[in-house]
């Protein structure tokens, strides 16, 4: 009979038991055997029963999952414009390499507590994905998050899901190449990434005189660069080629420069909730061993987008370790 990992772990309610008073000792123990008896019938008649019995029998210390359980709901948290991690189809239908990973732990969320659930999306910005996570409003946010000390100071993440940094995106022919072909330039920063702030300070680093203006996300940021109201948009390289290949673009602009930092994504999720926090290692570490993650990966790297480009943006060697350790067999 599998209860699933969270056997174990939670409490047992118990079943039975003597009052002051009492009941007879042999009385007690033919209800005790007269239940278990029809309890094993009926587990060995239905497996979907014994899978429902195991997450019955589990008080949860995880008040996610004790939530996804009793409501049979999870919410998962999303960007609308951050291809090709999360965005929006033709039927504005979220979709994108994170989703398809987050469809693989609501799987995992499922086998543990034994039941189906129902996947509720809600639209997330750069803003306030942090605090809807950190306040309930979702149980696990499916977008394109740097994992960073600070954040972790608030939130949990996942295993990594992606290796970027961050670089320029420029008009074709504009004659910028780099960070210091910015002197007396504007730059364009999405509010609430970790562009805003590591940027301007590495600009004060290098003592550039640089105007940096502000956009609530990444379409804003693209189209105040693409209407000639900033020479450029710094933003994850990944991110930039994303954005060029679904709105058709790339003949117009070029992505520049040495990488300016370096960002490991990862689903986010609430801090301080370790049993919840297994549940979705467990399912990348499935995920890895299946090679399944491959799969996805080339589906939106490697594959035609929905707009029909391509990123043709192969595995990084960096990655690919990152999920050999969770699991990935070898060629």
């Amino acid at each position: 009979m599998k209860y699933g990992s969270g056997w174990g772990r939670g409490r047992p309610i118990a079943i039975g038991g003597s009052r002051a008073g009492g009941i007879a000792r042999s009385s007690v123990l033919a209800w005790r055997t007269a239940v278990i008896g029809t309890l094993c019938a009926l587990l060995a008649a239905d497996p979907a029963i014994a899978q429902r019995a195991g997450a019955l029998i589990v008080a949860y210390s995880s008040a996610t999952l004790k939530r996804i359980d009793e409501t049979g709901v999870i919410r998962l948290g999303h960007r609308e414009n951050s291809p090709p991690f999360a965005f929006l189809d033709a039927n504005r239908k979220p979709i994108g390499y994170s989703l398809d990973l987050c469809e693989i732990v609501v799987d995992e969320i499922a086998r543990e507590i034994g039941r189906d659930l129902t996947v509720e999306h809600r639209a997330v910005t750069p803003e306030n994905r942090l605090e809807l996570v950190r306040s309930g409003a979702i149980d696990l946010e499916c977008g394109s998050t740097t994992n960073t000390a600070e954040r972790r100071k608030i939130v949990a993440f996942s295993p990594t899901t992606f290796v970027t940094g961050t670089k320029l995106l420029v008009r074709r022919g504009s004659g910028i190449r780099s960070l210091r072909d910015l002197e007396g330039k504007t730059i364009v920063l999405t509010r609430g990434t970790v562009h805003e702030t590591a940027v301007p300070k590495l600009a004060e680093r290098q003592k550039l005189s640089i105007k940096f203006v502000f956009a609530a996300d990444h379409n804003e940021s693209f189209q105040m660069l693409a209407a000639g109201k900033v020479d450029a948009f710094a933003n994850d390289e990944v991110q930039l080629y994303g954005m060029l290949a679904t709105t058709r673009s790339a003949s117009d602009f070029r992505v520049v420069g040495e990488f300016l930092t370096y960002a490991d994504y990862a689903l986010m999720l609430r801090k301080d909730d370790p049993e919840f926090a297994e549940v979705v290692e467990r399912a990348f570490h499935r995920l890895a061993g299946s090679r399944e993650v491959v799969a996805i990966y080339d589906r939106w790297f490697m594959k035609p987008l929905p707009s029909g480009e391509r990123l043709n943006l192969p595995m990084s060697p960096h990655l690919e370790e990152i999920f050999r350790v969770q699991g990935l067999p070898g060629d």
